[in-house]
């Protein structure tokens, strides 16, 4: 538990960190340095002097000890859209026979419409099959070229078997793409076990990077210097600084950096992966499990008229618990004006995250009391609570 090194509104109970993580304490000084005694007084010169150029790599050697990930094989920069991208066309690249990219209803949009927007590029008779969550196993078969899949369901929490796919995956000799958007810094995640081609995701959900935070993505080592990068930047380049007018790939995982790195942002996340130092995944998970436990039950207990949209298995769900409500988006406005903050999605769906590092049982109780009240009292039918803002 290390609530005390993140700034939270008094009075505020957070469980929105699966969409953003709440600022670290020393995030706004690390920045305010970076701004000062990096950018102001070495200008320039910072590329060199304060690391700059080297932070992508250093970051991602932090962020690839959450996921499993070895030394070297992880690269931050860029959005996580744009790492989706770069995953999926080096996966397809090293099965060019076979057509079929696979994933399932439940993935967050921007994956499939990378998909779309790839394929419809490509022009090479490629098609995007999506399925059922709970069918993705069976729907592995031999025309399958990738596998991309989001481990945890951003509208429900539910969490596929990473191992279990993976494995089918290769049985049938298909590639896989991971997206961790909603694992890394949630739970244990281990792609070297898995021996998964690829993973990407974001860092300013359960890891506290920020808005607007670089993505990262990790190539299997044995492929690192085989994949072909199809977003060829300049920073990707053997040696970007030669400035030749041919593109050649950087050794390893440097050929999957693109444009320059946000230095200003890469400051923050640098302090935010500080709290992670020292943090046994392990209890975190046990934790985010006692916690979305008693949540549950709670809301069950007091909450009439709303259902549970996760998995009822802990171990099936990662660290969110979503209910399903027809009023669902005035509910959650009415608990962000008591100061609980979750978010909505649509069509009917409450989300609550729980993030163990900053969230406890206090806050559990305090959500699941207000929201009783808002429940019982009709306090969400209300002009202002059902009028959509732009951001859900």
């Amino acid at each position: 538990m290390r609530k005390d090194q993140f700034i939270l509104p008094e009075g505020v109970t957070y469980l929105d960190g699966n969409s953003l993580g709440p600022l670290p304490k020393a995030a706004e000084a690390r920045v305010a340095e970076m701004m000062r005694s990096e950018w102001g007084e070495m200008l320039i010169t910072g590329w060199n002097k304060a690391g700059w150029m080297a932070q992508p790599a250093a970051l991602g050697d932090r962020i690839g000890r959450l996921i499993g990930a070895p030394e070297g094989s992880v690269v931050l920069g860029d959005t996580l859209s744009v790492k989706v991208y770069q995953a999926l066309a080096s996966a397809l690249e090293l099965v060019p026979e076979r057509k079929v990219v696979l994933s399932d209803t439940g993935n967050f949009p921007t994956d499939l419409y990378m998909a779309e927007g790839l394929i419809r590029s490509l022009g090479q008779g490629h098609a995007l099959k999506t399925v059922a969550p709970d069918e993705v196993a069976e729907a592995i078969d031999e025309t399958v070229a990738v596998l991309l899949i989001t481990e945890v369901d951003y509208r429900t929490g539910r969490k596929h078997d990473m191992a279990a796919l993976t494995a089918r995956a290769h049985e049938v000799g298909a590639v896989v793409v991971w997206d961790l958007a909603h694992s890394a810094g949630a739970f244990e995640v281990d792609v070297t076990a898995v021996s998964a081609e690829f993973a990407v995701g974001c860092t300013y959900k359960y890891l506290n990077g920020g808005p607007g935070a670089p993505a990262f993505i990790y190539v299997r080592p044995d492929l690192a210097d085989r994949v072909h990068p199809a977003l060829s930047g300049w920073l990707g380049h053997d040696a970007p600084f030669a400035f030749e007018p041919s593109y050649r790939a950087g050794q390893g995982i440097s050929r999957m950096r693109v444009g320059t790195p946000p230095v200003i942002q890469m400051a923050a996340l640098e302090a935010a992966l500080d709290i992670w130092d020292g943090v046994d995944m392990a209890e975190l998970r046990a934790r985010s499990i006692a916690l979305t436990e008693r949540f549950i039950a709670g809301v069950e207990a007091l909450c009439p008229g709303v259902t549970l949209a996760s998995p009822r298995d802990p171990e099936s769900r990662g660290s969110q618990v979503s209910f399903r409500f027809e009023e669902g988006y005035a509910v959650m406005q009415a608990l962000i004006a008591r100061g609980v903050i979750g978010d909505f999605r649509a069509p009917d769906i409450m989300r609550f995250g729980f993030a163990p590092l900053y969230n406890d049982e206090a806050d559990v109780d305090r959500a699941v009391e207000i929201m009783a009240d808002i429940l019982e009292t009709r306090a969400w039918d209300r002009p202002e609570f059902k009028t959509k803002a732009a951001v859900t």
